[in-house]
């Protein structure tokens, strides 16, 4: 038996598989997050251990014969987020998250002090690890001062785990303290930040050994020696769980956030349309994407100020498109990362008029996100990547609606998996296999529905698309 474990932004899902990756139990566990000002977004990183418990003890009472077989552990995990550790291992203050924008400013230093792009593969974001510890230097000098570990979440709970301090290079590409071309440390880049290789976690493959439970857990559980994996950053991890680790392959995620991911042979970079290069989670393999910060959270924001839940708002767009919504949506609710690298970018709803209602403004969201999800299909593309298709994944993918407009839109044929266990837990799952030495754990899913582009809507949503982008170039220029 195999556990996969997925620490998301509101909560953890624990996965349980046997040798066939036959689904043998699922439980969860729920995460709020703090938002203390206007554009902050923290956790307490003790709450992830605690939902990862809750979640775990559900897979147990639903499998305990099951789970006493347990041979791994993968876990997967919102990526950015920044957990400072004192010299007990003890966190230093709340973790700053993947969407917290408080660090505009040092971004701009830190672009001045290395060359986080050229061996970083990245622009130095408000959302990445690194801005967010000049953060702490400048506003809280004492932290910093004491800090002796710097783990990404998933990290913290492979600590938990194993009682070591270990990442995986996935993870570690999106601190911008990596070389992503190396795959190691970055001497230059760390120094930048006022720290050294000491704050860091060792460094292993995602698909190789990161530890061994802990004998106290492991008795407490009633399991024998447990392998813990290296894990995955949450899209990698979702990646393996699609089986999409050969160059070429894609997907794209409705989660959260929205994800445009292509896996590449080789390091390459393109930082001038706000790309993300980072490695992926099995070995001499990387990665692209392009990343919009509020895909499913753009729906999920109209449903709490509406009262009205996503899949009502849904069930309001025709299921026959037959034209555009005459509003269109900027889904920057969170500021945004590609192309245009703007925390401080807002979101709005553009020609409004009286006769229009809930249906055109649900429509209006759906698209925004899907004309966003394009724009980052464009920048991978200037990078000199082609592809046609595309797995998708995130609770968003569960509206065929949704989907068609997403296909239209990006003139991608997209393929919805036959059962939805795939994802980053699954990920997790096989990420362990693999350092337990499986073999050839990472398989495609038997495809459920295919989805191509329409062609009587593909000309109306370019004359769509042109409007969007003119706004959108308009609004996150101006934004400071």
């Amino acid at each position: 038996m195999f556990l996969g474990l997925d620490l998301g932004t509101s909560g953890v899902k624990a996965l349980l598989v046997d040798d066939a990756q036959r689904t043998m139990a699922v439980g969860h566990g729920t995460l709020t997050v703090q938002r203390p000002r206007p554009g902050w977004s923290e956790q307490n990183p003790d709450s992830w251990i605690d939902a990862v418990q809750a979640a775990i003890a559900e897979v147990r009472k639903a499998a305990p014969r099951a789970f006493a077989a347990l041979r791994s552990i993968g876990v997967s995990g919102q990526m950015h987020g920044a957990t400072l550790l004192d010299d007990r291992d003890r966190p230093l203050r709340p973790a700053i998250l993947w969407n917290d924008g408080r660090s505009a400013e040092e971004c701009r230093i830190l672009e001045e002090r290395a060359d986080f792009r050229g061996i970083g593969g990245n622009i130095v974001m408000a959302g990445f690890t690194a801005p967010k510890l000049e953060w702490v230097r400048r506003n809280e000098p004492e932290n910093f001062k004491r800090t002796r570990r710097v783990l990404l979440p998933k990290d913290y709970v492979g600590l938990w785990l194993t009682g070591r301090h270990v990442s995986d290079m996935s993870d570690a590409a999106g601190t911008l303290w990596l070389d992503v071309s190396k795959r190691d440390w970055s001497e230059s880049l760390l120094e930048a930040t006022g720290l050294n290789r000491s704050h860091m976690p060792d460094l292993v493959e995602g698909s190789e050994q990161a530890g061994i439970l802990r004998t106290d857990l492991a008795s407490e559980w009633g399991v024998g020696p447990v392998v813990v994996a290296g894990g995955a950053g949450d899209n990698a991890a979702t990646a393996c769980g699609l089986g999409i680790t050969a160059p070429g392959e894609a997907f794209v995620s409705l989660g959260t956030s929205g994800v445009l991911f292509t896996v590449a042979d080789r390091f390459a970079t393109n930082t001038r349309d706000a790309v993300h290069s980072f490695c992926h989670a099995v070995p001499e393999t990387w990665h692209q994407m392009g990343v919009i910060l509020s895909a499913a959270d753009s729906l999920n924001w109209l449903s709490e100020i509406t009262g009205q839940s996503p899949a009502a708002l849904i069930a309001l767009v025709d299921a026959e498109l037959s034209a555009p919504s005459p509003i269109t949506f900027l889904p920057y609710l969170s500021g945004e990362r590609t192309p245009h690298n703007n925390p401080d970018a807002t979101g709005s709803f553009l020609g409004l008029k009286r006769d229009q209602g809930l249906k055109e403004m649900t429509q209006a969201v759906l698209e925004g996100v899907a004309f966003a999800l394009d724009d980052c299909r464009r920048a991978i593309e200037k990078g000199g990547v082609e592809f046609n298709t595309a797995w998708v994944a995130g609770g968003g993918s569960q509206s065929e609606t949704w989907l068609r407009i997403v296909a239209t839109v990006t003139g991608l044929t997209l393929k919805v998996p036959q059962t939805g266990t795939q994802g980053a837990a699954l990920g997790a799952a096989r990420l362990g296999m693999a350092a337990a030495d499986f073999e050839n754990p990472f398989l495609c899913p038997t495809t459920g529905m295919v989805v191509e582009p329409e062609p009587d809507l593909i000309e109306p949503y370019r004359t769509r698309q042109r409007y969007f982008r003119e706004a959108a170039t308009s609004v996150t220029q101006q934004t400071p």
